[in-house]
Order: structure tokens, then sequence, then C-alpha cells
């Protein structure tokens, strides 16, 4: 486990990766009329190539943090991401926005396959470790729908990415100064905890956690992306100003990020697929009541689907870090990752277009389906032999 400022600041680097993709997607209505299109929906799909690289960079991130280092990696990441938001703010037409939002999707792709078998290696308690990380990151977007808020009235959209930019080369700074040497690349120390489970049952497991990685990733991508535009469209009439829907909307990122700590505490005590499947069916009958409601309604069911999103992040990790050797995990991560977000970027893509032409009822009864779709994969997922198998690959 690394010290606790190390720690501290892995759990940091998963805030800045999910608060950098959700600011675009926050900031899209007022960069729109900077750029001259009529309408939001019109510009979000010139940001699907950061989706689309956050997942496919994730091969290569994972085997150079393996092969190389992840302290490394890790230290790209945060430079990477600082300096792609810089540039970002600097764009003055729309192919520009288009290459620095791909950019910035290819050094976020480092986070997952790096800093969290960095963070994992050698965790006691890995269960609630992923929890709290997946808080941190959770908080990130939170972080992403207030603070661009503000700072769009307040300054200009410019400034929402030029100020957590340079955030994050300070943070990369202080990474560099605290987070010691590696000895030798993780792949070069096997042994790290292997398997629990004999082959075929993992070719079983692998498949399941690929699928249900992809259609949870659909759900997360959608949500997160389309959420703020949806408070807005449904408290139309009622709150007009960005900054209070950003801080209604960061109130409910804040309140549904809770979720992983519970969830974490769980995976350490119970059986994954008992607790995966209870996470997912919560999601069916919010998202398909928020499809037809409107106002605090809505904002209560808005929090309620969200926190069994958020609720289901951990599982895909902790599927990870209980049955592969850390030696490999950022390979095995790095392949997962790249499948699922590549898959996932085209609801991204998608988002601006399917809302325009069918509205964002349509939408959340098609996210409704497919946590239905995960559900019947979840229930695929084999037995586990004990309860206290959580522990056994650290």
């Amino acid at each position: 486990m690394p010290t606790r400022s190390v720690a501290m600041l892995l759990n940091l680097g998963h805030a800045v990766d999910h608060m950098f993709l959700l600011i675009f997607a926050t900031a899209v209505t007022a960069i729109a009329a900077d750029f001259g299109f009529a309408r939001w929906e019109d510009l979000m799909p010139w940001g699907v190539g950061a989706a689309f690289m956050f997942g496919l960079g994730s091969i290569p991130a994972g085997r150079l943090g393996d092969f190389w280092g992840r302290r490394a990696m890790m230290l790209v990441f945060f430079f990477g991401m600082g300096g792609s938001m810089l540039l970002i703010a600097a764009t003055q037409n729309v192919w520009q926005l288009a290459i620095a939002l791909t950019l910035m999707g290819i050094f976020s792709s480092i986070y997952h396959p790096c800093g969290i078998p960095m963070l994992l290696r050698h965790a006691k308690n890995p269960g609630a470790t992923i929890g709290f990380n997946g808080l941190v990151g959770n908080l990130g977007i939170a972080a992403a729908a207030m603070t661009t808020g503000l700072l769009i009235k307040y300054f200009d959209w410019r400034m929402a990415f030029v100020i957590p930019g340079l955030a994050s080369i300070a943070l990369g700074a202080a990474f560099a100064f605290i987070a010691p040497q590696e000895p030798e690349p993780p792949a070069r120390n096997k042994g790290g905890g292997s398997s629990v489970l004999p082959r075929e049952v993992l070719r079983r497991i692998l498949p399941v956690m690929t699928i249900t990685a992809m259609t949870g990733s659909v759900v997360f991508n959608m949500s997160t992306n389309g959420n703020q535009q949806l408070l807005t469209e449904r408290f139309a009439g009622l709150i007009e100003d960005p900054a209070v829907l950003g801080a209604l909307m960061a109130g409910v990122y804040l309140v549904a990020s809770l979720s992983q700590l519970v969830v974490g505490k769980l995976i350490d005590r119970y059986p994954l697929k008992r607790i995966f499947f209870f996470v997912i069916l919560g999601q069916i009958p919010l998202l398909a009541l928020a499809a037809i409601s409107n106002g605090w309604t809505l904002l209560l069911l808005q929090l309620g689907f969200m926190i069994f999103v958020f609720g289901a992040v951990p599982f895909n990790d902790a599927i990870m870090v209980r049955y592969v050797d850390d030696h490999m995990r950022s390979r095995v991560s790095g392949m997962r990752l790249a499948i699922s977000f590549s898959f996932s970027s085209m609801a991204v893509w998608a988002l601006g277009p399917v809302v325009k032409a069918a509205g964002f009822q349509t939408l959340l009864l098609g996210l409704a389906v497919v946590s239905l779709v995960t559900l019947a994969v979840v229930s695929l997922l084999p037995g586990e032999p004990s309860r206290s198998a959580a522990a056994a690959a650290a």
C-alpha cells in the first residue's frame, strides 16, 4: 500500500480524471454560443475524441505501466492533463477544440490502468480502498458541475479549463517530489496475488467483466454527460441561473458518491455477485421514472439513479484485484478499459443527436433498458469460494 501522502495524490488523480472529462459537457452551452452553434446538441459530438481515447489509450498506458513503471506514467498523466487543458482554453475553432479534447483523452486514459493498480498494490481492504477512490473520483464530477458553472458565470468558459489545468500541473509537481521511485517495473515483480479461481472460471468471468463494463460505461457516460442539460431543461421556468443549477448538480453527485464507500465495505464482506445484482437492479425503475418527471421530482430521481450508477463503478476493479496478479493488472485493466470505454465513447457522440431527435425521455428509457441488459449479464457471474477472498489478492 502506498504511503498516505502518495495515496492521497493518487486519489486526487482520480478526481482530476473524471472532473476534466466532464468540464466540456458542463460548459458545452457556453462554448457552443462562442463558436457560433445555435444548439449545444450540435457541438456535443465534437467531444467524442476525448471519450474514445480515454478507452483506446488504456492499452498502451497499461502496457507502459507494467513495463516502464506506474509512477512514471502518473507523472505523464498529471502534467499531460494540465497541459492539454490549457491547450483547450486556447482553441479558436471547433476543429482545434476537437483535437485538444482528443489529446486530453489520451492523457486521461493513463489513470485507471496505472493509478488504481498502484493504489491497490498490497491493500489490506481492497473493497474499501476502491470505494474511497471511487468517492474521490465522483467528487471530481461534482467539482466539474460546481466550478464550471461558477467560472463561466464570473469569468468565461476558457477559465473553466485554465484553473483546473494549473491545479493538475501543481499536483504533478507534488507527486514527483513525494512519490518514491519504483525499484523495478511491476512486470518484473511477479507473485503479487495470483488468481483464487480455476482457469475455466476465469474464462467465464472475463467476458462478464468486459460486457458489464461496456454497458455500465454507456449508462455512466450518458448520464454524467447529459445530467446538466437534463436539469436545465426540466427546471425551465423554475431556475435559470447556471451557477445555481451547477450547485444542485454538484449536490446530487456529492451525495450519490457516498454510495461507493458503502459498496466498497460490502465488497470486502459479501459475495460480489449478490451486491452487484441489487445495485444494477436499483437503476432500472429510477431511470424510467426520471424519464417522465420534471422539477424537484426529477432532481430527487436523478439523485436516486446516480446513487446506483456510482455504486456500480467499483465492481470491475474489485474483480480485477481479487483475481488478477499485480504484475499484469495494468495490462489486463487496459485491455478491458479499451474495449468498454471505446465502445461507450459512442454514447458521448450520440448524446446530442439522440436528445435533439427524440428528447431526454427516450434517452432515459433507453438507459433503463441498457441497465436491464447489465442485470442479465451479472446473473452469469459464478459463485465465490468464500467471503474472505476479497483480501486474498492484494
